[in-house]
């Protein structure tokens, strides 16, 4: 009878588990679950002209704030090339104007033709090679200043330094790397919808995006809101980096989920997991617009 008793209570411990298991398990019917990573733009740095370097002012690591200087070039060269342009300009200004001038006083003398017809056409392309060469020297300028101008680097935008790859006293060529640079913003996870999942997903539908790494602060794993702001029109096979066995043959469509909230946890390449209420019809502060214009 005792045994009878006991195997009956284990039979009900077991199907109270199974039933659990298959429960807690289930999830959410109307959440669709991605798997993605991190992504993040980043921009190769360097000089449009050629020259030695002279002072490399960030390190990698280093955020830096759009507008910041992050190196130079020796610009000896190129400062008198600039000043000699300037120079050139006040003088063609000087010999245009005397030239405009004589001309101007001698029409009078053109018109009524005390002044022999060529010495007129003679005053008139003295005048007009002067403001030629006014215009030249003027122009020549411009391309001094603009290559003085290069021989510094500024941050494009507000983003952190990934690798320092000069150093000072090396030359440099005109688009050679000097630093690369990743964004701060826009912060993205580029994951996968099945074919099966895709009329159900729209652009502006909010998202959760959740790391791996547990915040000390709340016990549980960092998240994140963002919205489904790209979702590509073509179709392709699951990626390598998919690691989930049932879709590894599907076809399935690349997203953009774009995070909201960004810090400085959120780092290229890590994993996430992305949950969508697929119920959820709200659409996020009008971001639609901007997100199909961040996304090109």
């Amino acid at each position: 009878m005792k045994k009878m008793i006991l195997i009956v209570i284990l039979l009900i411990i077991f199907i109270s588990g199974i039933y659990i298991f298959t429960h807690k398990n289930k999830g959410n019917p109307n959440e669709l679950t991605l798997y993605g990573n991190i992504e993040i733009r980043q921009v190769d740095l360097s000089f449009r002209v050629e020259g030695k370097i002279q002072k490399m002012l960030a390190e990698e690591g280093d955020y830096v704030k759009k507008g910041q200087l992050l190196a130079y070039l020796e610009d000896t060269n190129y400062k008198s090339t600039y000043e000699k342009n300037m120079a050139d300009i006040k003088l063609n200004e000087s010999i245009s104007a005397n030239a405009a001038e004589k001309y101007q006083r001698n029409i009078p003398l053109c018109a009524d033709g005390t002044t022999s017809q060529q010495e007129c056409d003679e005053l008139l392309n003295t005048k007009n090679s002067s403001k030629a060469s006014l215009n030249a020297s003027i122009a020549s300028s411009k391309g001094a200043k603009k290559n003085l101008d290069d021989t510094k680097i500024y941050a494009p935008d507000n983003g952190i330094i990934m690798t320092r790859v000069q150093e000072p006293g090396a030359v440099a060529e005109p688009s050679q790397p000097v630093y690369t640079m990743a964004k701060t913003e826009p912060v993205w996870v580029r994951a996968y919808i099945p074919e099966t999942n895709l009329a159900n997903v729209k652009y502006g539908m909010q998202a959760k995006v959740l790391t791996d790494t547990v915040n000390p602060q709340t016990g549980k794993p960092r998240e994140y809101v963002g919205w489904v702001g790209y979702i590509s029109p073509v179709a392709e096979f699951t990626p390598k980096t998919v690691q989930t066995e049932d879709l590894r043959t599907d076809l399935v469509y690349r997203v953009r989920i774009y995070v909201y909230d960004i810090d400085e946890y959120l780092r290229q390449g890590m994993p996430v997991t992305v949950n969508i209420d697929l119920l959820s019809k709200e659409k996020t502060k009008d971001k639609t617009k901007e997100n199909q214009k961040i996304s090109k």
